[in-house]
């Protein structure tokens, strides 16, 4: 009996031309189409680094949610987005949604920890 970490182990080290050269033999001598399979062994076979992929700059502040304390989270919108109460209120009522797009992290931070210590539940994206 084949071991299956092992096949596991050895289709996820091919290279793209093996993978290639597979996906042939299958079709040709076995009539299996790997049209799905392939394109994920490839993928699989191009390590991706951590070290490659750019640090994000910019913030979303998402709030989830307006807490128990709903007033107090309320007037922070107002105060934050320069809404009106009515409109501060209306968008706390409608959460989940984008409150800030695009802040640099220090200021994405400093808003949600002023919401989340008001009492709201906020995300940054």
């Amino acid at each position: 009996m084949i071991d299956l970490n092992d096949l596991a182990k050895t289709l996820v080290n091919l290279t793209v031309k093996q993978v290639s050269d597979l996906a042939d033999i299958l079709k040709h001598e076995h009539g299996i189409e790997p049209v799905a399979a392939a394109p994920m062994m490839m993928a699989a076979a191009a390590p991706v680094s951590v070290e490659n992929v750019p640090e994000k700059t910019t913030f979303d502040v998402i709030l989830k949610s307006g807490g128990a304390a709903k007033l107090a989270v309320v007037k922070l919108v107002k105060e934050i987005t320069g809404l009106t109460l009515k409109e501060a209120k209306e968008f706390v009522d409608g959460v989940p949604d984008t409150m800030k797009q695009g802040l640099p992290k220090e200021e994405a931070e400093t808003i949600k920890r002023k919401l989340e210590e008001a009492g709201a539940e906020v995300e940054l994206k």
